[in-house]
């Protein structure tokens, strides 16, 4: 199967669209030249709306936290593959969690037509767990902690949203840490052919 086809059959699933409040629509971006692999929650509604993953305040803190424009970002050599691919809806204290089903169907197959990724990010718990497994650690913030573990090939960040402007504040070693490694990492990889 080419990745093409794949990205035909992903964009055409409605897998879990009846616990889908606005339905389904994946949003998602896959390249065989991605070197920079970005797997994050779930698109939100404003996302869902436009179909532009990232299009969104947490895009632009993402951006900068990458030290990368839009352009750059908008480029085949940086994949966007969430954990769910369609928006979960909303609970009491923000967006549900990313629906399981995309990743059994289609995480392992479309993350193998992507061979060229040599740094991937994991935005959430929910991408924490599925990539780290047993090496994530009890919570977001000791795995964030802990970035010098999975280097150089894997970073695991926070979620860019501005609900988690309080985690930030609380964290004031996530900035003079991480992002200066995350923004020569991140360079490096796209200047590399």
């Amino acid at each position: 199967m080419t990745l093409r086809r794949l990205l035909r059959e992903i964009r055409a699933c409605d897998a879990c669209a009846a616990h889908l409040p606005l339905g389904a629509r994946p949003v998602l971006r896959a390249n065989p030249s991605a070197r920079i692999l970005i797997i994050g929650q779930a698109p939100g509604r404003r996302v869902h709306e436009s179909g532009v993953a990232w299009d969104d305040p947490s895009g632009d803190r993402l951006r900068d936290w990458m030290g990368i424009s839009r352009p750059q970002f908008d480029a085949p050599e940086i994949g966007l593959v969430p954990m769910g691919f369609c928006y979960p809806g909303t609970g009491k204290t923000g967006d549900l969690p990313p629906r399981p089903e995309c990743k059994d169907l289609w995480h392992e197959r479309l993350i193998a037509m992507m061979p060229a990724v040599r740094l991937t990010l994991l935005l959430s718990r929910y991408a924490h767990a599925y990539v780290l497994g047993d090496r994530a650690k009890r919570n977001l913030t000791e795995t964030v902690r802990a970035w010098r573990d999975y280097k150089p090939r894997v970073i695991p960040l926070p979620h860019p949203s501005p609900r988690n402007n309080r985690w930030l504040a609380k964290n004031p070693w996530f900035p003079d840490d991480v992002l200066p490694y995350l923004r020569r990492r991140v360079r490096a990889v796209l200047r590399d052919q």
